[in-house]
C-alpha cells in the first residue's frame, strides 16, 4: 500500500509567502510604471521646421532654438480679442520660468500689418526681456503651412472673414526639438496647452475675463520638468 503525504503546514507557509511576494512585486511594478507615466512627457512629433524675421530683423529658425525648450503660438498683434490674453499668460509663464534656455516663438498670422517694426512695438508695450521671446513674421501662405505643420489652426488666408481666426492652442518643444504634451487623467496625450483664460478651475469654459488658466500652470510645470532633462 502507497503511503501517501499531505503537504506540510510548513511546505504551505512557505508557497503562501512566494505568493504573497509575487503579488507585491506586481503591485509596486503597476505603481512605479503608473508613477513613471504620469511624470513623463509624451513626444508628439518633430517641430516643424521654420525660418522667419523676427521683431529685431534678425532671421529665426527652429535650428536656433536647439537647446532650449520653447512655446509656438499663432497670434497677430491687432486681434482684439484672445491674442492680448495669449501674450498676458505667456508672459507670465516666462516670468515664472526665468530661465535663458526657455524661449517663446509668437508666430504672427497677419504679416501684412505685423512689420518686424511694429512687433518689436508691440513686444516693448508687453514689457518683454527675454531676448529668447521672437515674434517672428514673414509671407503667409508659408506661416499658414507652418501652422499646418504643427496642426494648430489658422483662417484660410484666402478667406477674408476667415484669415484671421485663430487657435488659442500652444505647442511646447524641448531642447531636442520635438513637440511634447503630459498625458490627461485618462492617460491621453493632451497634445497642446491653452493659453486661454477660463470662467471655472476645470479650464472647460473659455473667457476673455475668466480668472482661471488650468493649462498656464501645467505648462510651467512641464516647461520645468524638460529644463531638466
Amino acid at each position: 500500500m502507497k503511503n501517501t503525504k499531505s503537504p506540510s503546514k510548513f511546505g504551505m507557509n512557505k508557497m503562501l509567502v512566494y505568493q504573497l511576494i509575487g503579488l507585491l512585486v506586481i503591485v509596486l511594478t503597476i505603481f512605479i510604471g503608473n508613477s513613471y507615466f504620469k511624470k513623463s512627457l509624451h513626444t508628439v512629433m518633430k517641430a516643424p521646421k521654420f525660418v522667419l524675421t523676427d521683431q529685431n530683423n534678425k532671421r529665426i529658425s527652429n535650428k536656433d532654438m536647439l537647446g532650449k525648450v520653447y512655446v509656438v503660438e499663432f497670434f497677430y498683434a491687432r486681434c482684439p480679442t484672445i491674442c492680448p490674453v495669449m501674450n498676458s499668460n505667456l508672459k507670465f509663464v516666462d516670468k515664472e520660468i526665468d530661465n535663458p534656455d526657455f524661449g517663446i516663438i509668437s508666430i504672427s498670422i497677419d504679416p501684412t500689418n505685423d512689420t518686424p517694426e511694429f512687433l518689436k512695438n508691440h513686444a516693448k508695450k508687453l514689457g518683454v526681456t527675454n531676448p529668447n521671446w521672437h515674434f517672428l513674421t514673414g509671407d503667409r501662405d508659408y506661416i499658414g503651412k507652418v501652422a499646418d505643420e504643427f496642426d494648430i489652426f489658422v483662417g484660410d488666408k484666402e478667406d477674408e472673414a476667415e484669415s484671421l481666426n485663430h487657435s488659442g492652442m500652444l505647442a511646447l518643444v524641448d531642447k531636442q526639438g520635438n513637440v511634447r504634451c503630459r498625458f490627461d487623467k485618462n492617460g491621453m496625450p493632451i497634445l497642446y496647452y491653452s493659453g486661454l483664460n477660463y470662467e471655472d478651475a476645470e479650464g472647460k469654459n473659455a473667457k476673455l475675463d475668466g480668472k482661471f488658466q488650468p493649462d498656464r500652470k501645467l505648462l510651467i510645470e512641464d516647461i520645468k520638468k524638460l529644463l531638466e532633462e
